[in-house]
């Protein structure tokens, strides 16, 4: 069965598979699409599908929905010691993945599946390969340090977590990771910022302990959704300031220029 959806002030389209193709893919609910029609009739959805575009005032698909390839691509992936790479664009990259849903690959930490989880994931930190802009990839570290290290969420006897790693899993466990972004994790940075201006200003100690800890774990989360680990961010800096030399001027280290 073919549906013709209608997403209020975007767009008109065609589909066999209403939530695969407009909620998992395109994000919208059930109850922010509407089904114009339905047919078993390819070439009559077709031509409506562009009659209901034409006549709603949307953007007319060059192609009838017969005449596109509606076979996924069979994506053969790239994958090195660093990185995974896709055949496809950043542009497109969402739509094939979705397509290809249940993919496994091999990699040297372990056997990388394509999950509706891990997709968002790869879209938010794929980038565009150097050698190919109609390639994209992600490092294979990042993604085995979110989906594949169970050290952050199981713990075996000999293992110690650090404060960070526990961090981290507990926003695994909430798909903090998998359903947030960096945008609103910096909004969630500003508002703990403003917390702890209103600590600072009102000398409350308990609640200087609370905005300085929430700032923590917003940063770990941050930084853990762009493929990096809180700890080699503080070594960075650390060691950009180790050996730096300055002195207190009005309350603030000034360093020494030369």
């Amino acid at each position: 069965m073919y549906y013709i959806y209608h997403i209020p002030g975007k767009k008109i389209g065609v589909t066999r598979d209403l939530n695969k193709r407009v909620t998992h893919q395109q994000g919208y609910s059930a109850d922010e699409y509407e089904v114009l029609e339905q047919s078993d009739d390819i070439d009559y959805i077709s031509d409506r599908e562009i009659e209901l575009q034409r006549s709603y005032g949307y953007k007319i698909d060059l192609k009838k929905y017969k005449n596109l390839n509606q076979k996924p691509i069979n994506m053969k992936v790239n994958v090195t010691e660093q990185t995974t790479t896709f055949p496809i664009p950043l542009n497109k990259l969402k739509g094939n993945l979705m397509d290809n849903l249940g993919l496994t690959w091999s990699t040297d930490l372990g056997e990388f599946e394509l999950t509706t989880e891990t997709i968002k994931w790869i879209v938010n930190n794929a980038k565009t390969s150097m050698f190919n802009l109609d390639r994209s990839f992600i490092y294979n570290k990042a993604f085995y340090e979110t989906f594949l290290n169970r050290k952050a969420i199981l713990y075996p006897e000999d293992f110690k977590p650090t404060r960070f790693d526990l961090i981290r899993s507990w926003a695994i466990e909430r798909g903090i990771y998998a359903q947030g972004d960096s945008k609103t994790q910096y909004i969630k940075l500003m508002e703990e910022s403003g917390e702890l201006a209103q600590a600072i200003l009102k000398n409350n100690k308990a609640d200087l302990v609370d905005a300085i800890g929430d700032m923590i774990i917003v940063l770990t989360n941050l930084a853990q959704l762009n493929g990096m680990l809180v700890e080699s961010c503080i070594d960075s800096a650390y060691n950009e300031i180790a050996n730096r030399k300055g002195k207190m001027i009005n309350g603030t280290f000034a360093k020494e220029t030369l």
